[in-house]
């Protein structure tokens, strides 16, 4: 015979929970300054990252003094955005921020000119990939002479002070009827400033691996000649902060501050 089920004696319902407001004062503008600076961490950790230019390489598009934001989802291959975002494709033409083969805690911008399988050669300066010249508006050149490694790429007959020793063999293997042909997991970079870039020709391939993200946008940019950018390299960031603000109206390139990066 079944049993009845006994009923639990009704209980006066609980109050709903209500969040207490903290009194306004040091505690909520430290716990606001508190949020900022979490959330500040983890933009600056998963999502984007600052950089500087210092060099001349990347000439006209980036500027030496540039401050850029670089987004780290977007090639964030097998990254922490994996299993959300999937990740975009590196295409020719596409502006990256890496790791530098030869000193990976150095960090370039170049962009990307050749592809896994692709066959790259230079003639005369102009690059030619998979034998069809391409196609560079972005491009400058400020030198008259001509260098046969840099301007005639791949070319093992001229050889170049600034040429990694371990490039210049594993170059010598990949050259196919006068092309360098770019391997599986790799990519050829170039400076868009061709003459002052030291880049793929001289130092080889850039690993899938390597590749942080591509620059968003100039958020600062302030005007730097050569010299004074090796120096700021070697200064602490607070004194770079005050003597930019000495200028600040003189020496900021307003009309590139908050300029996206193509």
């Amino acid at each position: 015979m079944n049993q009845p089920v006994a009923q639990a004696a009704p209980s006066d319902p609980k109050p709903p929970a209500v969040l207490k407001e903290h009194p306004a004062g040091f505690g909520s503008a430290l716990q606001w300054l508190l949020s900022v600076i979490v959330i500040a961490a983890f933009v600056m950790t998963f999502i984007v990252q600052a950089f500087e230019i210092p060099s001349e390489s990347m000439e006209n598009t980036l500027l030496i003094g540039d401050y850029l934001l670089v987004d780290k989802i977007d090639y964030a291959r097998g990254g922490f955005w994996a299993p959300f975002l999937p990740y975009t494709k590196i295409h020719r033409g596409d502006i990256v921020v890496f790791r530098y083969p030869v000193h990976p805690q150095q960090h370039f911008v170049k962009r990307v000119i050749g592809i896994p399988g692709d066959h790259i050669r230079l003639v005369n300066k102009r690059v030619f990939v998979n034998g069809q010249p391409l196609v560079e508006p972005y491009t400058v050149f400020h030198s008259p002479m001509r260098n046969y490694y840099r301007d005639d790429f791949p070319n093992t007959r001229y050889m170049d002070g600034n040429v990694d020793q371990h490039w210049w063999l594993q170059m010598r293997r990949l050259i196919e009827d006068d092309s360098l042909i770019v391997p599986e997991g790799d990519y050829f970079v170039m400076g868009d400033n061709r003459d002052e870039s030291l880049d793929s020709r001289y130092w080889g391939f850039v690993p899938r691996e390597n590749i942080v993200g591509r620059p968003l946008l100039i958020y600062w940019s302030v005007k730097r000649d050569p010299d004074e950018a090796m120096v700021a390299e070697t200064n602490a960031r607070m004194k770079r902060l005050v003597d930019e603000l000495k200028g600040l109206f003189h020496d900021i390139r307003w009309d590139r501050t908050m300029k996206v990066v193509r």
